[in-house]
């Protein structure tokens, strides 16, 4: 049975998060449509001043001024709405970020991309929540041991990010090509168990948030009778009327098929899931110039890197969709059509109390 998501003394009206994707996807439009249809909104904080004219000079503070015009716009519009910040802790600058959005009119920063096991020391004193993304159980017991250890906090829900999920993954190379990697269902058991363990020890509520390849109702519906509070839905907003992103991103997803999502390299090592194209076709037989760089990652080695990750996904979602990088999901070859965020929730939530009945 489905109920309703609580996230800072909030409630939406749908238990569903929309997924923070950078960069220029997840931005104001998409959580303002988000919000608008009873759902949790959430931007990315991955480099949303790259359209900026001083982006490569100042790319601190042109993305700070980014956020705040972000956040300022959904909340003129969406004043009461549930409204978070996924900021990657493997990014530069990190405790610059949490300490500027922890004075913005938000509800939760969460953060993955490496463990964030200082998050809420930026957080002393504000009304913003930390929530946190994981890719097994073991991560989700460090991260509730150290942050109520050291700050007595505990996460405002807990994230479990799958092997189906669009951009980096939490899995290695070997994994992925292999196919040895636990599947969503299998990390969530893993992690409800640890969970549960916080919860009965310390007489709290933590939601457990299932993500990664999310596209049907009938998901929603299963991982909701597994014990997760809700989910987490990103690839599939990408395709939406609404969605920040670049009008020939949106199409490169409506046009893939099964055999176009592939996995690239990555400059931080790990491997990414993206949508086949001319730039993915090239990086087969070379590496790619750097033309700049901005010093984006803390994990990036700069030296005999692929391709810069900034410039290639900004390329894609500012219209270069085909000598860009456009991330996505496992299931985005099952999107065939622009739609809207409400079209897409309605149809996840009819379709899931479908299964419940």
């Amino acid at each position: 049975m489905m109920k309703k998501l609580i996230i800072n003394n909030k409630e939406s009206k749908y238990p569903i998060i929309q997924g923070g994707m950078g960069i220029g996807i997840s931005l104001s439009r998409l959580s303002i449509a988000s919000i608008k249809a009873g759902i949790v909104g959430t931007i990315s904080a991955a480099q949303p001043g790259f359209l900026s004219k001083k982006f490569k000079s100042d790319t601190l503070n042109s993305n700070l001024e980014a956020l705040a015009r972000e956040i300022k716009t959904v909340r003129d519009e969406c004043p009461d709405g549930i409204l978070g910040v996924n900021v990657m802790y493997a990014g530069t600058n990190y405790d610059e970020y949490i300490k500027f959005l922890s004075k913005q009119e938000i509800d939760f920063i969460v953060s993955g991309a490496g463990l964030p096991v200082d998050l809420p020391k930026y957080l002393k004193g504000s009304s913003v929540k930390p929530a946190v993304i994981v890719s097994s159980g073991k991560a989700a017991k460090i991260i509730c041991k150290k942050w109520m250890r050291s700050f007595n906090v505990l996460p405002e829900f807990v994230v479990v990010e799958g092997p189906l999920a669009g951009g980096h993954l939490g899995f290695s190379k070997e994994e992925i090509e292999s196919g040895d990697y636990k599947s969503l269902e299998t990390l969530l058991e893993e992690v409800l168990i640890e969970v549960r363990k916080v919860e009965e020890e310390y007489k709290v509520s933590i939601p457990v948030i299932p993500a990664g390849g999310i596209s049907t109702g009938e998901d929603v519906a299963r991982y909701i009778e597994m014990g997760s509070a809700g989910v987490q839905v990103a690839t599939r907003f990408i395709a939406t009327e609404e969605c920040d992103v670049s009008d020939a991103y949106k199409q490169k997803i409506v046009n893939a098929r099964e055999e176009d999502v592939i996995f690239v390299p990555s400059p931080v090592g790990l491997p990414g899931r993206a949508i086949r194209n001319a730039f993915t076709d090239a990086l087969k037989t070379k590496n790619q110039k750097i033309k700049y760089c901005v010093d984006c990652l803390r994990v990036c080695a700069k030296k005999d890197i692929p391709y810069c990750i900034t410039e290639k996904l900004g390329n894609a979602s500012g219209g270069d969709a085909e000598n860009g990088l456009v991330f996505s999901g496992a299931k985005a070859y099952m999107i065939d059509r622009i739609s809207t965020v409400k079209e897409i929730v309605e149809e996840l939530i009819s379709e899931c109390k479908y299964c419940f009945e």
